[in-house]
């Protein structure tokens, strides 16, 4: 499984520096899929909301076309799926992401969870184990929060 996800990004996805299109997706982009499509199954349902929140986040901040994004989606939730736990993908993302990539990373997971208009207690759970794992102080984490929810 992991070697059809990394020939994957290293054929399909990442282009080279001269090839026009959308922006390459490495290894720590199929992570924080991977991250944010496990939000969004943690309260047990995946709605349409946190469907197309995911989709739209991850085309705007990785610039994929809609072909990229439902390939690099499949993969992210086959990893997922297969993943004993999260650590593979904290791992990855805190050797490839610098604070404010992080910071941007956590304000979508927060939107994740927002998208469908309710907080389920794993979610929650979820998105604070994930920023520790990911060295993320709850500041930053509570500053994510504040930052991705809806205005009043």
């Amino acid at each position: 499984m992991l070697d059809s996800i990394r020939a994957f990004v290293g054929q399909t996805i990442v282009k080279p520096a001269a090839a026009p299109g959308p922006a390459p997706v490495d290894g720590a982009q199929l992570a924080a899929c991977a991250l944010l499509l496990e939000l969004a199954h943690a309260d047990g349902e995946f709605t349409e909301q946190e469907r197309q929140y995911v989709e739209g986040a991850l085309g705007r901040h990785f610039g994929l076309d809609q072909a990229t994004l439902q390939e690099l989606i499949g993969l992210a939730e086959t990893a997922r799926a297969q993943a004993i736990d999260q650590f593979q993908f904290t791992r990855l993302i805190s050797a490839s992401y610098d604070l404010g990539q992080k910071m941007v990373l956590a304000e979508v997971m927060w939107g994740v969870i927002l998208s469908d208009g309710k907080i389920a207690e794993h979610e929650a759970y979820l998105v604070r184990k994930l920023a520790n794992l990911l060295e993320l102080e709850p500041g930053y984490l509570a500053q994510a929060r504040r930052a991705a929810a809806p205005p009043p």
